[in-house]
């Protein structure tokens, strides 16, 4: 509906009058934006003056709260804004909303820092931190958590310390949003043409399809293929021409690195000295002693026992895999080519080929059984049959692109819980890979009412064609599964306080629910719920779930090295105590070399594009995602014991772990659901892994 522009005003400053409150993205312009943030930045400081100006003596309630607290009829529209414009600019970018993050992430950086610097404002904290009334365990986690935030953020510093605090963070936030930016435009820019079929030999109908309609869309004839995950993945996987794999690994695996304007090296190295001067600055002596010191690992040690006792436990698994991978490569060479040499290119093809030989199966004989609508009934149907859930699609509520979906999600009492929207496919402003976000968190309000949340969960799935709806691999499905997974740690949120609900959890711990969720992907009793021929409507064959189940540890170790081999290389650069100076890509080939068995090409480089330990979350922290994997299968061996669909189970697991958000600490969770702490038996059980005996 067109809007007379002397009239219209911006969404961000009236109740938004949307079905459960949602955000109105059809009536949201660019020019809403700076406006609201600098009006939420006002407000932010009116509230801020009126705590610290408050002449009653500080208190939990008139100052912790109060800080944590929406204003009555006065919402925080700081944060309003802000979750709208940084989810859209991973989901839904372009020239404009970059331009404007670049103008604005300073603004929001030095505000924060005049928050978290505010010498009176941490006076009272401080006071109720040491003087305050009998607390319920999340009233204290909500108090150290706000005194720590402060002290991590330089409340104790004198005022020197304080002032290049500022000049470190500003710094870094600007170039955490240059890396990703770039990124972003490096791997939109490449494109592989071909105009010559007899170069496809060996690529899938879907693939040919997919890159046929690629090809369409960009006015071009023949085929297009991208870097994007569903465009990439299936053409290193059945591509015969070795040369063209080649092209495009290495297109992918050089992005950021060439000599442009999006080169992230130089970026990659500052950002790694920003964070060490900063944690020393606060008393740290890395980055890493800085991180670790509020996630469940504790410390360095703790984080290099696990990856060490996992490269111990994988690692001679792998090697064989490696040996048999490279006889059948061979093989194939002896007739084919005149060197016996595997390149990293050639990996994903001789696997392929291998998993086939020993299992007779490969992604293309699964996708017609994996149509994206029956898969999403799968999922949903998935959370009915373990919590009650529901999803009802609402088509009256805003998106922000026509391939979003939004729905209402209702509890098993039939009462409203959540709104959860799906994003499921690549774009060209949206960034690779798959993430879980909120445009509204869950908390209890001063009015007592429950707040519900408002979760999002963003992929890059195989598109449809002109003649095929979205037909998924497996693995597609089980990352949709992950997703899920943390979505329903947000829409289970059940706390008061917003900053302790859903997934404000520890960050080794934040990826226990999606993991345990993608335990389910080879069950046979859930694909039976929606695995059915998208043509005929058969259901997925016994022999092919049989295929399923006995391959599902095919390259298990190897795939574990991988990970392990991320976080190596993440601490590598976060435990350094001295400035980096070294050349960013022999560094990477020598940091992850324990967990490397294949051959390192001189040119590639991960750091580049490594967004989690860049741009994300998981800088010192990459050891996230196998921590919380020895907790995913610890807990999903109580659910084959007692169901994989077992109710009881399930909602212990709801009340305990889901609903629970970062209320208590992690272990304390985790062993109230469990009875007891986990250990790696589990995962390595799952895996077929068995334990090495060392020789003394």
């Amino acid at each position: 509906m067109d809007e007379n522009t002397a009239q219209r005003q911006n969404p961000f400053f009236i109740p938004y009058g949307t079905p459960h409150d949602t955000v109105p993205f059809d009536r949201i312009r660019l020019e809403d934006f700076e406006p609201a943030f600098m009006e939420g930045i006002r407000r932010d400081n009116e509230q801020i003056e009126k705590t610290i100006n408050n002449p009653a003596k500080p208190t939990f309630d008139n100052t912790i709260i109060d800080k944590e607290d929406q204003t009555e009829g006065y919402y925080d529209l700081l944060d309003r804004v802000s979750t709208v414009f940084f989810n859209l600019l991973s989901a839904e970018t372009n020239d404009e909303m970059d331009a404007l993050a670049q103008k604005i992430q300073p603004i929001l950086t030095q505000h924060a820092n005049d928050v978290r610097l505010n010498e009176r404002l941490f006076e009272r904290i401080k006071y109720v931190h040491s003087h305050h009334r009998k607390l319920t365990p999340e009233e204290k986690m909500l108090l150290d958590n706000t005194y720590q935030g402060f002290v991590r953020s330089g409340a104790l510093l004198d005022q020197e310390g304080k002032a290049r605090l500022r000049q470190l963070t500003e710094e870094a936030s600007m170039l955490s949003l240059q890396f990703s930016q770039n990124l972003l435009k490096e791997q939109k820019a490449f494109t592989l043409h071909i105009t010559d079929e007899k170069q496809l030999d060996g690529l899938p109908q879907s693939a040919l399809e997919a890159a046929a309609q690629e090809a369409r869309q960009r006015d071009l004839e023949g085929w297009v293929f991208t870097l994007d995950y569903p465009n990439y993945t299936p053409f290193m996987t059945y591509c015969k021409d070795s040369e063209l794999r080649k092209q495009m690994y290495m297109a992918r695996n050089t992005i950021c690195t060439h000599d442009n304007e999006e080169n992230n090296l130089e970026i990659c190295k500052r950002l790694i000295n920003l964070r060490r001067e900063l944690a020393q600055l606060l008393g740290y002596k890395t980055y890493a002693d800085y991180v670790l010191k509020h996630r469940m690992a504790s410390n360095t040690r703790n984080v290099y026992k696990l990856l060490n006792d996992l490269i111990d436990a994988y690692k001679p698994t792998a090697k064989e895999e490696l040996k048999e991978l490279k006889a059948l490569a061979n093989s194939s060479f002896l007739t084919s080519h005149s060197s016996l040499s595997m390149q990293p290119w050639d990996a994903a093809f001789y696997s392929h080929k291998l998993k086939l030989k020993k299992y007779n199966i490969d992604a293309e004989m699964l996708r017609p059984y994996f149509q994206l609508d029956k898969v999403i009934d799968g999922v949903f149907g998935l959370a009915n049959k373990l919590y009650g859930i529901t999803f009802k699609e609402n088509k009256e509520i805003p998106v922000y692109h026509p391939d979003v979906k939004a729905y209402e999600v209702f509890d098993k009492d039939g009462s409203y819980l959540a709104v959860f929207y799906a994003d499921f496919h690549p774009r060209k402003g949206k960034q690779g890979g798959a993430w879980m976000t909120e445009y509204q968190g869950q908390c209890i309000d001063k009015k007592g009412e429950n707040v519900r949340p408002h979760v999002s969960v963003v992929m890059n799935l195989t598109k449809p064609t002109p003649d095929k709806p979205a037909l998924l691999t497996l693995g597609e499905v089980e990352t949709f599964l992950h997703e899920f997974g943390h979505s329903l740690h947000g829409m289970f949120a059940n706390t008061r306080f917003e900053s302790l609900s859903g997934t404000n959890v520890w960050w080794d711990f934040v990826e226990l629910p999606s993991q345990f969720m993608e335990n389910y992907v080879v069950e046979k009793d859930f694909l039976r719920t929606f695995a059915f021929h998208y043509e005929t409507g058969e259901p997925l064959p016994d022999v092919l779930i049989s295929r399923i189940r006995r391959s599902q540890n095919f390259m298990a170790a190897t795939a574990c090295l991988r990970q392990v081999s991320f976080g190596l290389l993440d601490m590598a650069y976060y435990t350094k105590k001295d400035e980096f100076t070294d050349d960013i890509i022999p560094f990477e080939k020598k940091a992850w070399k324990k967990a490397i068995l294949g051959k390192q090409l001189p040119d590639t480089c991960m750091t580049v594009q490594f967004s989690h330990i860049m741009a994300g979350g998981y800088a010192a922290g990459y050891y996230s995602y196998k921590w919380a994997e020895v907790l995913d299968a610890d807990a999903f061996s109580v659910f084959k014991k007692k169901g994989i669909f077992n109710q009881e189970t399930a909602q212990r697991f709801r009340d305990n772990i889901l609903s629970r958000g970062g209320t208590e600490h992690p272990m304390t969770l985790y062993k109230r659901f469990r009875g007891q702490e986990p250990t790696i038996d589990a995962i390595l059980k799952r895996n077929g892994i068995k334990r090495q005996t060392k020789k003394t």
